[in-house]
């Protein structure tokens, strides 16, 4: 079993890379670089696929091409569109759509062509396993790894796992009219990000099993852009090492 680890920025992967730094090998295809090792005693390929539907694709390409991963998890940040959800809350994907994908009147509305499908699956095992991983993560380990001050200043206190469509686009959704219209569009939509979607058409056309899980860094409304890099650095990369740290320990588990 090889697991293809991905993000769209370091910050999200670099507490992982840093658990295979030893004994780890590199190799860099097109203008990416694809970290190659052990972590929790788990065969991972780990890279940076930088913002973007295309990037994604390219960089799941590569992984499942290159690199033979049997399956791939994608993690990251993500704003909440649905009421309810909190910063800091967890989303897990049960199926991905693309927003901004409308051929119409050749297609229907978020329909990829010639696929037959709008919302793509994910894998129901795997997407079970990242859910247990997160939830434990926020119950027993949150407060281990993120100090109380930070929290505080983003007004995390009981963060909840939320699975639920999760919706793709090149476009940064930061204004409560957007959300609203997104919102019209998809009425059961609980969080919006840049990658998801593409890596999983990738992953449905090759047949790798894939989970995403995103943090959620805001409410991608006008206040979306507010204090994001902190957020990133303080709190989604222990969220992302901690929840794959238990994720890979699950799977040397099972593999037993």
């Amino acid at each position: 079993m090889i697991l293809g680890i991905v993000a769209a920025l370091h910050e999200e992967i670099e507490q992982i890379l840093a658990d295979m730094a030893h004994g780890a090998t590199r190799q860099r295809i097109a203008m990416r670089d694809y970290h190659l090792g052990r972590i929790s005693g788990v065969d991972c390929v780990v890279v940076l696929a930088r913002v973007g539907k295309v990037a994604a694709a390219a960089t799941a390409t590569a992984l499942i091409e290159h690199f033979g991963v049997d399956r791939i998890v994608f993690t990251g940040v993500a704003g909440g569109v649905a009421h309810g959800l909190s910063i800091g809350d967890v989303v897990i994907a049960d199926a991905l759509v693309q927003h901004d994908l409308d051929a119409r009147p050749f297609f229907p509305l978020h329909e990829m062509p010639l696929l037959g499908l709008a919302r793509c699956p994910v894998d129901s095992r795997l997407s079970s396993q990242l859910r247990s991983a997160a939830g434990t993560f926020l119950q027993e380990r949150l407060r281990q790894t993120t100090r109380p001050a930070v929290l505080e200043r983003f007004g995390i206190r009981a963060p909840r796992v939320h699975c639920g469509l999760v919706a793709s686009g090149d476009q940064f959704i930061g204004s409560a009219q957007r959300v609203a219209a997104l919102r019209s569009s998809l009425p059961d939509v609980l969080a919006v990000e840049m990658e998801g979607a593409a890596v999983a058409q990738v992953c449905y056309e090759y047949g790798v099993p894939f989970a995403l899980m995103r943090t959620l860094s805001d409410t991608a409304d006008d206040q979306a852009h507010a204090d994001f890099p902190r957020f990133l650095r303080e709190v989604a990369s222990s969220y992302a090492h901690g929840i794959l740290t238990l994720l890979l320990q699950s799977m040397r588990t099972e593999r037993g």
